[in-house]
């Protein structure tokens, strides 16, 4: 297979083809480009095993056509195929398109094209919140008039309609951009935007310094850099900015704050005052989301609008109508019993912590349920989650963990989820395992208590939220 010439050419003017076009980087990439008019099919794994079936069948009902993953969809030479890096040379799409020649681009290699082509390009980056900090400032850009393309990693309910349940990408104009950008591959070194927003820099599949040099060299690569003044390694960072704007919740000196003693919190929402220091000005905001994280994530987003040419007034104003995300602290329902279940996308230490300390801040027990994303990332940060479970619960709480997800391939699964319930105890924290998550589910109705929130924690498996339904059934 060959590389594009030149990617960032007429994109429409190819038909494309999706190895794993359900999944949450490829399917908002495979809408823009079928938005613009491309012919777009794909294949996918989960299609073919009978999960998610809600999903592909709106998919097939936009117009994609999709294929079983045998390699039947790669026909014709002028196709170009998308396919992750992870992907194994032995999978039948990546054969045939070998056979016939197809260019073959990474997601980060389209979304980088795609992005780099826009006048104007906003990237949000960093090690937690992107996909909530996307789907706010595509709200308010969306809100002051504007008409901007969206990519996010996660369905955004604002845009969510009938004919777009799963709607993690909205097709605006080409010259307005809005994606978040992922350091865990190092493709964010592709990117070059006119606003550059750096939320926070933690562990997750890079080492500390690694992630330094990248997300300098990203605020560096950005024309305008919006920078989080309450992380301190991202703070450290501000002097790689061009024209740097800071935001914080605690750091009085951050450009964008809040007004001290302004904030009220709720299990469900929370409102403060939000202070410009540029000019002294203030401004209430209401926003639907609770956590102290969630605030920080306003913040970033009002200050990236502004980045962005859209007055704070505005921005603020927006976020009372923002509904958020799926999986981002989404409250699926409460039990006649009184128990709470909550889907959450949380997999890496500061995304747990981020949800355990929203969930604490609250009464009543948590059951954390957490299905770990794979073998490596649990092999690369497991000791940080243990570390981040024990210490964010409470003696009443309990972690529960079932094995990591698998759906195939030549992954080390040497060390699993038994590691991780060791830690946590040597921790001083209370952890269960059970190898399937239906053995969890068993678990959880039968010693869940009125009053208990459980929270169903993980990634890169869409069926979580199906279990999560299926278990506020089970408990009603």
């Amino acid at each position: 297979m060959t590389d594009l010439p030149d990617p960032t050419a007429d994109l429409t003017a190819r038909p494309w083809f999706f190895c794993g076009i359900g999944g949450s980087g490829m399917q908002p990439l495979a809408a823009i480009l079928k938005g613009r008019g491309a012919e777009v099919a794909g294949s996918d794994r989960s299609f073919d095993q009978g999960r998610t079936p809600e999903k592909f069948a709106a998919l097939e009902r936009q117009g994609f056509q999709l294929f079983p993953q045998d390699g039947s969809g790669i026909t014709r030479p002028e196709q170009v195929l998308v396919a992750s890096a992870a992907v194994e040379d032995s999978v039948p799409e990546v054969v045939r398109a070998k056979e016939l020649g197809l260019p073959r681009l990474t997601r980060a290699d389209l979304n980088a094209a795609l992005f780099n082509a826009a006048e104007t390009g906003v990237a949000i980056a960093g090690t937690s919140g992107k996909s909530t900090v996307t789907g706010m400032l595509g709200w308010i850009l969306h809100h002051a008039g504007k008409n901007p393309t969206i990519m996010n990693g996660a369905v955004m309910k604002n845009f969510v309609s009938e004919d777009r349940p799963f709607a993690s990408a909205v097709v605006g104009d080409a010259d307005l951009y809005v994606s978040e950008v992922d350091e865990s591959d190092g493709s964010i070194a592709q990117y070059k935007p006119a606003v550059g927003i750096l939320l926070n820099v933690s562990l997750d599949h890079k080492s500390m310094d690694e992630l330094r040099q990248l997300f300098g060299d990203f605020l560096e690569a950005s024309e305008r850099g919006v920078v989080n003044a309450d992380d301190e390694e991202a703070f450290r960072l501000v002097a790689h900015a061009n024209a740097p704007l800071t935001f914080g919740v605690t750091n009085g000196c951050a450009a964008i704050g809040i007004v001290e003693g302004s904030l009220a919190e709720g299990p469900t929402r929370q409102a403060a005052m939000v202070h410009d220091k540029r000019d002294d000005s203030q401004y209430a905001l209401k926003l639907n989301l609770p956590g102290r994280h969630n605030l920080s994530n306003a913040l970033a987003a009002i200050a990236g609008a502004n980045a962005a040419g859209i007055p704070v007034a505005e921005a603020v104003a927006a976020l009372a109508e923002f509904k958020g995300l799926a999986r981002r602290f989404d409250i699926v329902g409460t039990s006649p019993s009184g128990v709470t279940v909550i889907d959450d996308f949380g997999h890496n230490p500061e995304k747990a912590a981020a949800t355990l300390r929203t969930l604490k801040a609250h009464p009543g027990r948590v059951l954390a349920f957490f299905q770990p994303h794979g073998y490596g990332p649990l092999k690369q940060m497991g000791a940080e989650l243990a570390e981040t479970f024990a210490r964010e619960l409470g003696p009443e709480d309990i972690t529960l963990l079932c094995d990591p997800v698998y759906f195939g391939g030549t992954v080390d699964r040497s060390e699993g989820s038994e590691r991780i319930v060791d830690l946590i105890a040597k921790n001083g924290g209370k952890a269960i395992h059970i190898n399937t998550r239906e053995g969890c589910g068993d678990w959880l109705v039968a010693n869940a208590q009125p009053g208990d929130r459980i929270a169903i924690m993980g990634a890169r498996d869409d069926t979580l939220s199906v279990f999560a339904k299926d278990l506020l059934n089970r408990l009603g």
